[in-house]
């Protein structure tokens, strides 16, 4: 499942500014590869964020929740992805990407928790972590060569 569509792209740029950044043949239409590699792009960055946590990509389908969420935050990172391919990035874009990337960052963390109203799955590359309790050894490494 995915965060955003090409429509939702287009939409948050405005239909002219989807075919400038996208035309690179000159044919007056949006190229839909360059749209994708963009969106994928974006896709896969936000991913390898969220990755720390959970499981991904998370599913928008179960968790609807937080599809608003992730697809601004993904049309976030979408927008200046293009917006790079054709400098100079307008401020307030690369502003909503800073944004977007520092909001990110915070999740990975563990500082920021999404709004999910049941439990995600967490990360499977995540591993087993153990913690050592208790008081220190009562022998020493000498001490147990000897027994």
């Amino acid at each position: 499942m995915s965060y955003i569509s090409d429509v939702d792209i287009e939409r948050r740029l405005g239909t002219a500014a989807f075919i400038q950044l996208t035309d690179d043949a000159g044919t007056g239409t949006a190229d839909l590869d360059v749209v994708a590699e963009a969106r994928e792009g974006a896709i896969g960055e936000v991913n390898s964020y969220l990755a720390r946590r959970f499981r991904v990509p998370i599913d928008v389908g179960l968790h609807v929740e937080l599809a608003s969420v992730l697809a601004t935050v993904t049309l976030d990172v979408a927008a200046h992805r293009l917006h790079s391919r054709r400098p100079p990035i307008p401020p307030e874009v690369a502003a909503q990407y800073a944004s977007a990337v520092s909001w990110l960052a915070m999740v990975a963390a563990g500082d920021v928790k999404l709004p999910a109203e049941s439990v995600l799955v967490g990360a499977d590359a995540s591993g087993v972590t153990a913690k050592v309790s208790g008081n220190s050894a009562v022998l020493s490494h000498d001490e147990l060569a000897g027994l």
